[in-house]
């Protein structure tokens, strides 16, 4: 065989190989990124799955606090947050029923643990629930350190509200305090869009009922409990005090060293007569106390009561009642139903 055939066998030998090793890489090419792709999508999902927020930072009372979000066997004792947590659907392991309004529907479900009231509860219960999340304020807040020894595998978060006499801004404490609760309990419960319109609802009833005040009127707020008018003073109290702070309204009557409870001070009903309010604001502490379902109503003690009769706020009609389950729903639902009556009344 000549030299130059030679040559030109050996060249088509080569050409042969190299085209055998292009289709080999080609096809083992394909194959690697056919085997790659699930894997891939599997790293997406790792990655979903890794940046899916599984915690928040809460501010309570007591500092900066790293809850779960979602938690399990929550355990709710703060009589502000009760309606809220209904409302939404979260589910509870355990709470004080009775302190709460009768028709939320943990009162009568029978998986939710009953702790008892906040004078003689049964903490053991909250151990016995093996809880995520507590939630403590309000009548309970002072079983803060109680709790966390009692379950310290547990988040307890503590979203008292100062409203005492202590406070320096107690409207602005009650307002905050309400829109930072339910910004937390949005957070926690994967509830963020409910938690911003029922913010943005109280700010629209806080507005109406501070444009509808005349700025002059003079403003009186009792407590009716066990056929008994209590003079509840401004400025200080879970419900009424702070309200003269945040509606700047003018006080008929002010004493020192007003209690901040539901009670009502020690003043006469004459006392509160010859003050002569323009409106007269009434808590009826019994309504929401299912074992006085028996008590005189508070309308019927106001309407009834000789002293009362000639003062402005009795004659004109100019009385508002807050919402009957308020001493046991202390919550930013019954607050945004408060201030739409103060609102629509006062603009009358």
């Amino acid at each position: 065989m000549k030299r130059e055939n030679r040559f030109k066998l050996a060249f088509l030998a080569i050409l042969f190989v190299l085209l055998l090793a292009a289709c080999s890489d080609s096809t083992d090419g394909a194959s690697t990124a056919d085997e790659q792709e699930p894997n891939g999508t599997e790293t997406a999902d790792q990655v979903d799955d890794t940046n899916e927020v599984t915690t928040v930072e809460i501010t309570d009372a007591h500092g900066t606090v790293t809850v779960p979000v979602n938690p399990k066997n929550v355990v709710a004792l703060d009589n502000r947050s009760f309606e809220t947590l209904a409302d939404w659907g979260i589910e509870l392991a355990a709470a004080p029923k009775a302190v709460m309004p009768a028709e939320l529907p943990y009162v009568n479900d029978d998986a939710v643990q009953d702790i008892g009231n906040h004078r003689e509860p049964n903490l053991e219960i909250i151990a016995a629930v093996d809880p995520e999340l507590v939630i403590v304020g309000q009548r309970f807040a002072s079983f803060y350190e109680d709790i966390k020894k009692l379950v310290p595998n547990a988040v307890v978060l503590d979203l008292n509200i100062d409203v005492s006499e202590e406070a320096d801004t107690p409207g602005d404490n009650l307002v905050n305090g309400f829109k930072d609760l339910t910004f937390a309990l949005g957070q926690i419960f994967n509830k963020n869009d409910e938690a911003e319109q029922l913010i943005a609802a109280f700010d629209q009833a806080i507005e109406e009922a501070k444009s509808a005040y005349n700025g002059t009127d003079t403003m009186m707020s009792v407590v009716v409990s066990g056929g008994d008018i209590g003079f509840s003073a401004p400025f200080s109290g879970r419900v009424w005090g702070p309200l003269y702070d945040i509606f700047d309204w003018t006080p008929a009557l002010e004493i020192d060293h007003a209690s901040s409870d539901h009670q009502g001070d020690d003043i006469s009903v004459e006392a509160i007569a010859e003050s002569n309010p323009d409106w007269i604001f009434v808590l009826d502490r019994d309504a929401a106390v299912s074992s006085t379902t028996d008590a005189v109503p508070a309308q019927d003690v106001i309407d009834h009561s000789p002293a009362l009769q000639n003062t402005t706020a009795v004659t004109e009609g100019r009385i508002i009642y807050a919402p009957n389950d308020t001493y046991t729903n202390e919550s930013i639902h019954t607050f945004l139903e408060l201030f739409k009556e103060i609102g629509n009344t006062l603009s009358e």
